[in-house]
């Protein structure tokens, strides 16, 4: 790597010949210091504009930080962690026991109380999908089309009117795509929640460096930067004053989700009570892997700590390990559901603390002689699940899959917007078995409003379902023609 090491410090430019403009001296002389002068190749050909453009790109990156990072590049995988499977409180297998219901009475209360929040995840665009805007925006409905925010939109409303409370929701966007995602959910009046209880914010962005340790021109007046990963949230959430909105409403629980999975329960009472019996400070929400390699991470003890593990990082034998019934030992995979303890997050960003960056080898767009290119560089984002093991408090709740985890990743195949859709009308269908309505055999496809249910006891069971290929349950239970 170029980018000078921390310990050799900068070089001393005093007696060099550096471009100059006014009010940004020292903004330049930092470039230099740190050997990423390239970035000033086409300075000549800019205009006035342009040039302050670059400077401000350039006068908010921390250099000593990225020389850092540069440094963790070379530096030689970790060696294989002493860990074992994380305990976790599994689903019931024959319904509901006297635990789950305890858990349901605790959160049904401390949700009542007003003390739960809303956080999504929503820095995405959408197009691995084929679609050109914020993945908020992409129309995943079943049957209706609602865009992936509208359905979010809705559930909060659904559960704030069912407990007699408000629920916060906090948005948090990227710079790629936080205006649009601003126009859109304000055209749509929020989705009729109220515009006091909403707060969006974009995370933050970090630059990348080409596999020589120098930063890269976007374009010829401004550098490349990527946002600062999921782990990013709990920074932005203290940065944006999200931390400070929520305190002012006696939240003191964040529900925090992915913008992509539409079937998230963003306000989970059970989840919530046994965050809440456990006193826990972190809460996260697992699957059961569907068979080894399966590309998700997983939850793990070290020490006395819970953390998650990438699958990446687990060794063949790990991926295998059976116990005697003959399941996978590393059997609990994470999928992006998390409470966390509103002080808590307070404490592990307030200060100078960070969450550690993970460096990816990514292909880059990169501005080389006027023209884009593809060339080879570092990406560096931070992993929110990086935070599980800063507390001993911290639990592990199973779910399933079924009910509650359809991501929209992709166009078509494995965890595509025709999965999500599959998986929505079938989770609607056991609510319709589940409540002994009937559902004729015409009926192909089916969605519910969130604003009709949230959870099967929800619903009505003299809702009558109609003899079409697609149902549509609207807000007031009742068909859509």
């Amino acid at each position: 790597m170029l980018f000078p090491r921390n310990e050799a410090g900068p070089r001393d430019v005093r007696n060099e010949k550096v471009i100059s403009y006014t009010d940004y001296d020292d903004v330049i002389a930092r470039v230099y210091e740190y050997q990423q002068e390239h970035v000033f190749c086409y300075w000549d050909e800019l205009s006035d504009d342009e040039k302050r453009a670059l400077l401000d790109d350039l006068a908010e990156i921390d250099f000593a930080l990225l020389g850092r990072l540069a440094a963790q590049v070379n530096e030689s995988a970790p060696e294989h962690l002493e860990m074992e499977p994380a305990p976790y409180i599994a689903v019931p297998r024959n319904g509901e026991n006297a635990s789950c219901r305890q858990a349901v009475e605790i959160g049904s209360e401390y949700i009542a109380r007003g003390t739960v929040a809303a956080f999504v995840v929503a820095g995405g665009q959408g197009s691995r999908l084929g679609f050109d805007g914020p993945k908020g925006k992409y129309p995943v409905g079943a049957v209706s089309r609602k865009p992936l925010f509208q359905i979010h939109a809705e559930k909060i409303a659904k559960y704030g009117k069912k407990y007699n409370t408000a629920i916060p929701w906090l948005i948090m966007t990227s710079p790629a795509n936080h205006d649009e995602a601003v126009a859109f959910l304000q055209e749509n009046d929020f989705f009729g929640l109220h515009r006091d209880e909403v707060m969006i914010f974009p995370q933050e962005m970090i630059p990348s460096l080409d596999a020589a340790g120098k930063l890269i021109l976007a374009t010829r007046s401004s550098i490349f930067k990527n946002p600062d990963g999921h782990g990013g949230s709990l920074t932005a959430l203290h940065s944006s004053g999200a931390l400070d909105f929520l305190k002012k409403r006696g939240i003191e629980t964040i529900s925090y989700f992915q913008v992509d999975n539409p079937l998230v329960k963003i306000v989970d009472p059970a989840f919530i009570g046994y965050h809440v019996q456990r006193d826990a400070l972190v809460s996260s929400k697992a699957i059961r892997k569907a068979y080894p390699e399966e590309k998700v991470g997983v939850f793990v003890s070290i020490g006395d700590r819970i953390g998650v593990v990438e699958y990446s990082d687990l060794t063949d034998e790990q991926k295998n390990l059976r116990d005697a019934a003959g399941e996978l030992r590393y059997c609990m995979g994470s999928i992006a559901i998390h409470l966390f303890d509103v002080d808590f997050v307070s404490s592990i960003t307030a200060g100078e603390f960070s969450l550690p960056y993970h460096v990816a080898r990514k292909k880059i767009e990169v501005c080389v002689e006027n023209e884009t290119r593809e060339r080879e560089g570092f990406k560096f984002e931070k992993f929110v699940f990086d935070a599980l093991p800063l507390t001993e408090r911290n639990i592990v709740v199973e779910t399933v899959r079924e009910d509650e985890f359809a991501p929209v990743k992709n166009r078509t195949g494995v965890d595509s917007v025709e999965t999500a859709r599959s998986l929505m009308s079938d989770l609607f269908r056991r609510w319709l078995h589940t409540r002994g309505i009937p559902l004729p055999d015409a009926v192909e496809v089916i969605e519910i409003s969130p604003l009709c249910a949230v959870e099967p006891e929800d619903l009505d069971r003299a809702i009558s379902i109609p003899e079409r290929q697609e149902v549509y349950l609207s807000g007031e239970c009742r068909s859509d023609e």
